[in-house]
C-alpha cells in the first residue's frame, strides 16, 4: 500500500497542519510516512502546499511526481496541481471557493468546507472538514489513531479547540 497525497492552498487555510496530522497519524498507526512542507512568499496569504507519502514499506523518496490524493482548498492551487495527478484519483476540492468545473477523470468530491466551518462557527476549521471527508474515502486510519493524533497536535493553549475541531472532522466525514 502507498499513498502519495498533496495538500494545497493559502497560507493560513491548514494546508500544513492537515498533511502533519495524516504523517503523524500514519506513524501512530505503525506505517511509513513522509511529510515535505513547501511555503510561498508570505506565511499567510500567500500560496502553501505539502506532499505526504504514507506507506507500508519503507519510502526511499519523498518526492512524486504525481499524486495519488489531491485536496485543495483554492482555486489557484487547483489549477496548479490537478494536472500532477494519477488518472484514476482522486480531488478533493474546497466548493466553497471552486465553483468551475473539475477536470475528469479523477474521482472528484466537492466539499464546501468554508461554509461548514463557518456554519459550525469557528472559520479555522475548514481545513478538519476536508480532512474527514479525505479520512473517510481512503478508508486508511483507525478513529481512535485519529483521535490521538488530533490531541498531540492540539495540546496546551490550543486544547479548548479539540471540541470543534472533532466535530469538523465528522460533518466532513458525513458529507461524502
Amino acid at each position: 500500500m502507498i499513498r502519495r497525497i498533496r495538500i494545497a492552498g493559502f497560507g493560513g487555510q491548514g494546508v500544513m497542519l492537515t498533511g502533519q496530522l495524516l504523517a503523524y497519524a500514519a506513524n501512530e498507526q505503525g506505517l511509513y510516512s513522509v511529510w515535505v512542507p513547501t511555503y510561498g512568499p508570505e506565511t499567510r496569504g500567500g500560496t502553501a502546499n505539502c506532499a505526504v507519502t504514507i506507506s507500508d514499506k519503507p519510502i526511499y523518496s519523498p518526492i512524486f511526481k504525481k499524486a495519488d490524493d489531491l485536496l485543495v482548498f483554492n482555486l489557484p492551487s487547483l489549477h496548479k496541481f490537478q494536472e500532477q495527478i494519477t488518472s484514476d484519483g482522486n480531488i478533493f476540492y474546497n466548493s466553497s471557493l471552486i465553483e468551475e468545473e473539475v477536470k475528469q477523470p479523477f474521482h472528484l468530491y466537492g466539499v464546501p468546507m468554508n461554509q461548514i466551518a463557518n456554519e459550525l462557527g469557528t472559520p479555522q476549521v475548514a481545513n478538519m472538514v476536508m480532512f474527514g471527508a479525505y479520512l473517510k474515502v481512503s478508508n486508511i486510519f483507525k478513529d481512535d489513531i485519529i483521535q490521538k493524533s488530533l490531541k498531540y497536535f492540539l495540546k496546551g493553549s490550543k486544547e479548548t479547540l479539540l471540541p470543534v475541531n472533532q466535530k469538523a472532522i465528522a460533518i466532513g466525514y458525513d458529507y461524502v
